[in-house]
């Protein structure tokens, strides 16, 4: 099975930027999809963005769309979190996943999919 770490986070202004990493050990990474899914104080666990098993395919949620990317490089079994124009609501506890699927050019927004969770890295953005 998969092991995962994060690291990145920390506090950061509005509008500022962050990039958040998460390495993969234990298992031949490109067969995972990769998830990044985060949680604010009170509120349920939500999805964030995914990246194919090859990284030809992203998705996104809606109140993250063209401010953040998701990349993924397989050789150095990592995927990443390139979060721009942070905004105060963006604040959470930021987790990477991993989805051990047979289906190469799709991954799942379903938190439900993601078998192996990494431990967490907290984002902080202050107004």
């Amino acid at each position: 099975q998969v092991q995962l770490v994060e690291s990145g986070g920390g506090l950061v202004q509005a509008g500022g930027s962050l990039r958040l990493s998460c390495a993969a050990s234990g298992d031949t990474f490109s067969l995972y999809a990769m998830g990044w899914f985060r949680q604010a104080p009170g509120k349920e666990r939500e999805f964030v963005a995914a990246i194919s098993r090859g990284g030809s395919t992203t998705y996104y949620a809606e109140s993250v769309k063209g401010r953040f990317t998701i990349s993924r490089d397989n050789a150095k079994n990592t995927v990443y979190l390139q979060m721009n124009s942070l905004k105060p609501e963006d604040t959470a506890v930021y987790y990477c996943a991993a989805d051990r699927t047979t289906y190469i050019f799709t991954a799942s927004k379903d938190v439900r999919s993601y078998d192996y969770w990494g431990q967490g890295t907290q984002v902080t953005v202050s107004a």
